[in-house]
């Protein structure tokens, strides 16, 4: 069972699975906006699609508490270009920068 929170104080979403710590999403976090800055999986814990879900739950937290993204992560930068439901909280006007 996977479990997925937000982690404040280290500026990072975090993902653990079965209780164990399995990745996390470095963030930097400005008035209004949010840059997704690094993705990382335990290699333990590869191919399972987990990295998928923090990034997920990422963007779904940023549209929740209405935050532009910027997606300096390549991990996050792509799958946003893969579901293109996330691409409006890239503003409009930073989207070439990042090939969006």
């Amino acid at each position: 069972m996977t479990r997925v929170h937000n982690n404040p104080d280290k500026q990072r979403y975090e993902i653990e699975l079965d209780g164990e710590p399995a990745g996390f999403a470095q963030y930097r976090e400005r008035p209004g906006l949010i840059a997704l800055v690094h993705t990382e999986i335990d290699e333990r814990f590869e191919g399972r699609g987990l990295a998928s879900e923090l990034v997920g739950f990422a963007l779904d937290d940023a549209r929740a508490r209405g935050l532009e993204v910027l997606p300096f992560c390549p991990f996050v930068n792509d799958y946003i270009q893969r579901h293109a439901e996330y691409l409006d909280l890239v503003p409009e006007g930073k989207r070439a920068r990042f090939g969006l």
